[in-house]
């Protein structure tokens, strides 16, 4: 049995150090009046692990492990009041870096080794999701006239299957608009789908030595230049693959160079999906695995909106609900982290619904991780003290 809880076991995976870095660099404890970045941090983890649904949940689920707040870094639970306060001033900037700072140090204990694809190439899945908010309340989320969202914009590392890059906007702007600053790495290859048919960027893309396979929409203006040799025994699913050039004035002026055209069968949905790339090597079979691929993201997006805590939010401002966000994505990395290295075969909705049911349970986390319902030794039987004048009466 271990001393400490579960929870504190956890955020022991945290390297501190660099937390403390950043705080020092931000200035973000000037004038914190006991409520520092760290408890703050603790707090916003504690609001996802345990799904809490306002501050006051916050403030008395900390409280109600008196004790043990000490291994957790924290002096005392804050008081919901505070928790308000600090959401609203301390600059969500901090708690982004810190992702990113965390992912370095973290990611590669929770990267898996690839299945399936057959190039080594990075790989990198583009998309966004909507979060809905309440435009009465959340006044500052622009998105429909009545109708409030926050978009986020994410790269998703296809190895890791986490984000690399997140860029948080308002609802109402486009799914391109919001991808223009993601990082581009040479040799690395980007699979989105048909909203990202931007040819000025995919132009830069290309331009940067990063490859590209894009679903292509239905009214794509081109021509044929050479259709190329399908593959005759293998990926019957290929219908076409092609080189072709685009027509339309605006975008030949925008993108001018030859792009490859493979059309593929797919089988569950029925239906054929059409791709455009700036890859004329690989087989035609590899870039309709590399489109597939991007159910990932999808996956991603489900996992962090069910799993975690940022459909509803316990702060309207748009900074605490930027914290929320990004502390959302330090709590999933860590929850992959606990994944990877477990030996049990979780799947990460039953590793998170475990945790919430024993996040105060005083047990050895790798244990407990590795062999969840093994049965615990019992505690050896009190010793009884004799009596010294036994009654015969």
């Amino acid at each position: 049995m271990s001393n400490i809880t579960l929870f504190s076991q956890i955020i022991k995976k945290i390297e501190r150090s660099i937390f403390k870095k950043l705080v020092e660099q931000k200035q973000s404890d000037k004038s914190c009046k006991g409520f520092d970045s760290w408890t703050h941090l603790v707090s916003m983890l504690f609001c996802h692990f345990a799904k809490s649904t306002s501050v006051r949940d916050i403030s008395n689920g900390l409280r109600s492990a008196t004790g043990n707040l000490n291994h957790l870094g924290i002096a005392r639970a804050p008081s919901k009041s505070t928790i308000s306060y600090q959401n609203k001033r301390r600059d969500a900037d901090l708690f982004k870096e810190f992702y990113y700072s965390l992912l370095k140090h973290l990611g590669q204990q929770a990267a898996l080794r690839r299945v399936k694809l057959r190039i080594k190439a990075p790989v990198y899945l583009l998309d966004a999701t909507v979060i809905s908010l309440c435009l009465s309340v959340f006044d500052w989320a622009t998105f429909r006239s009545k109708k409030g969202a926050v978009k986020m914009h994410t790269l998703l590392d296809y190895d890791g299957k986490l984000p690399v890059y997140v860029n948080i906007t308002e609802g109402s702007v486009g799914d391109n608009k919001g991808a223009y600053d993601i990082p581009l790495e040479k040799g690395s290859v980007i699979v989105a789908d048909r909203y990202y048919n931007d040819f000025p960027m995919l132009n830069v893309w290309d331009s940067k030595g990063v490859f590209f396979v894009i679903r292509h929409k239905d009214n794509l203006a081109f021509t044929s230049i050479r259709e190329r040799e399908l593959p005759a025994n293998t990926a019957q699913h290929v219908l076409i693959d092609e080189e072709i050039e685009l027509t339309h004035p605006q975008s030949k002026a925008k993108y001018s160079r030859r792009l490859r055209r493979v059309a593929v069968w797919d089988e569950e949905n029925q239906q054929t999906i059409e791709l455009i790339t700036n890859n004329f090597k690989w087989a035609a079979q590899t870039i309709g695995d590399l489109y597939k691929s991007r159910w990932e993201i999808e996956v991603f997006f489900r996992d962090i909106k069910q799993l975690l805590h940022i459909k509803t939010f316990i702060g309207t401002s748009k900074n605490a609900v930027m914290i929320q966000i990004w502390t959302a994505l330090i709590t999933i990395l860590l929850l992959k982290v606990l994944k990877a290295t477990a030996k049990f075969g979780w799947h990460l909705s039953n590793l998170v619904a475990f945790i919430r049911l024993n996040i105060f349970v005083k047990i050895e986390l790798q244990k407990w991780l590795d062999k969840p319902f093994e049965d615990h030794p019992k505690p050896p039987p009190k010793s009884q003290q004799g009596v010294l004048f036994p009654d015969y009466r």
